[in-house]
């Protein structure tokens, strides 16, 4: 079997110069391209691994990852860009790419990259697509915005798993998204088409979760003067989004394990099953884990959800992404409110970027949202925000004496042989012993007890620092 055949498809002239060379010392045959006519004629000569650059002249390659893989290419397929966005990332992932790369690119990165698709292809033969091609069905709604790395690994796994009728887990803290990327989840899925059903766990009583869950028959209870459906038997055809499901009692915990197992439960006061099918994706910012271990949570319902994990990252841990989401509110914003369009100053965008941001991209929102209504002027001040303020630091009577030391020292040169520790240390106990003996009027035996030093060292100490105790005697 001869050399594995690598197509590199790029209008650089350099980056194809750097990748080329790169290959050619894994002793792989590399096939060149600046466009993307000549990239598709490439790929009909049994190209094997192919890195196609999204933004070409020609066709580009989403384009050529699409005529691909309807044509059955085997080959594994590294998509590159230097415009990240949410939509090329999910596009190239369901599309069935092996990975998606952001320009500018670290090699070490990028070589790990290509010996994984290279190991694929060795031990398989062949790359099977990750995933079919599903139907466009992004809207305003249902864009998760963000450039950050993390965001980008959340756009590949969503690209791969959307299509995959499994239950999906959703971890991450309050504000982050995680109803955002279930309905993204859902509206890049088979069953796009039918209901989103959401209902959060910890906004119910518990007491009307599970007729609020499984619907209940006329006269269960007092006030059931008819029967009615619950959110279970809502979602069929769809998908049904459990949000906060850790704050769910461990009794309705069994009925629910029992309704996803079987896709079958009773209403309240029913006596004949109601049969479901609805795909389950559900998310908490609680350490579902640890609720296990502590019997918060049963385990099994934690295998059963626990399909496939996402975990969000908070928005203090993607502060790149902060000024792309401003940007996409104050646009929201602007139709919204049927207003014209606001800025944010520089000063105003520095205050965000610097802000923990606890509330993540929902606090973030609602911010923007108080500031635009508020704003007097076009661009948005630091004070339209009304961030908290940082709490100041307390400063120790240590950081005080440095702060203090510190311009004198920074003059000072290591060969100048001023011996500083003799010539500082008079200058920090004159001012300590006067002040003790002016608060014990000059009587030196209190002194030395404040001190906590011998009367004698004291009495050496005031000589030696030419202090004067008659002069703090009232």
């Amino acid at each position: 079997m001869g050399p594995i055949k690598v197509l590199i498809a790029d209008d650089d002239e350099s980056i194809l110069w750097v990748l080329k060379k790169l290959l050619e010392e894994k002793g792989l045959s590399v096939v060149s391209a600046k466009d993307g006519t000549e990239a598709s004629k490439a790929l009909s000569g049994g190209v094997q691994l192919a890195l196609l650059d999204i933004n070409m002249p020609g066709k580009d390659g989403l384009q050529l990852l699409t005529e691909a893989k309807e044509a059955g290419s085997a080959a594994s397929f590294i998509m590159m860009t230097a415009e990240s966005t949410m939509k090329n990332t999910l596009e190239a992932m369901r599309l069935g790419a092996f990975d998606y790369i952001t320009k500018p690119f670290d090699l070490g990165e990028l070589e790990v990259t290509i010996d994984k698709a290279l190991e694929n292809l060795r031990l398989k033969g062949k790359v099977t697509a990750l995933t079919e091609r599903l139907k466009e069905h992004l809207s305003g709604e249902t864009v998760f915005i963000g450039k950050s790395k993390a965001v980008e690994e959340v756009f590949k796994k969503a690209g791969k798993v959307a299509a995959k009728d499994v239950t999906v887990l959703i971890l991450g803290e309050s504000g982050t998204g995680k109803e955002l990327l279930a309905r993204i989840l859902h509206a890049n899925s088979a069953r796009s088409e039918g209901p989103f059903i959401a209902v959060n766990s910890a906004a119910v009583p518990k007491d009307l979760m599970e007729s609020e869950l499984f619907g209940f028959e006329k006269g269960a209870f007092t006030g059931a003067v008819e029967a009615k459906k619950g959110k279970f038997e809502l979602a069929d055809g769809g998908t049904l989004f459990l949000d906060e499901v850790g704050d769910t009692s461990l009794d309705l915990q069994a009925r629910l394990l029992r309704a996803i197992q079987e896709k079958e439960f009773y209403r309240v006061g029913g006596k004949e099953p109601v049969k479901v099918d609805a795909r389950i994706i559900a998310a908490t910012n609680h350490d579902l884990e640890k609720a296990v271990t502590e019997k918060k949570f049963r385990e099994d319902l934690l295998f059963r959800l626990n399909g496939i994990t996402f975990t969000l990252p908070p928005l203090r841990e993607r502060k790149g992404d902060v000024a792309i989401l401003a940007g996409h509110f104050l646009e929201k914003f602007k139709g919204e409110f049927n207003s014209g369009m606001k800025n944010l100053s520089q000063k105003a965008l520095d205050a965000l970027e610097a802000y923990n941001w606890p509330g993540n991209v929902r606090e973030l929102e609602n911010v923007l949202r108080r500031s635009v209504l508020m704003s007097q002027s076009v661009a948005i001040t630091p004070e339209d925000l009304g961030l908290p303020q940082p709490r100041q630091k307390k400063e120790s009577l240590e950081d005080i004496i440095a702060s203090r030391i510190k311009p004198f020292i920074d003059k000072t040169d290591h060969r100048s042989n001023q011996e500083l520790y003799d010539f500082i240390m008079p200058f920090m106990e004159r001012p300590l012993l006067r002040l003790v003996l002016e608060k014990t009027k000059g009587n030196q035996v209190q002194a030395s007890e404040m001190l906590g030093i011998n009367r004698n060292t004291l009495r050496k100490k005031i000589k030696e620092l030419d202090i004067k105790p008659e002069k703090f005697k009232s």
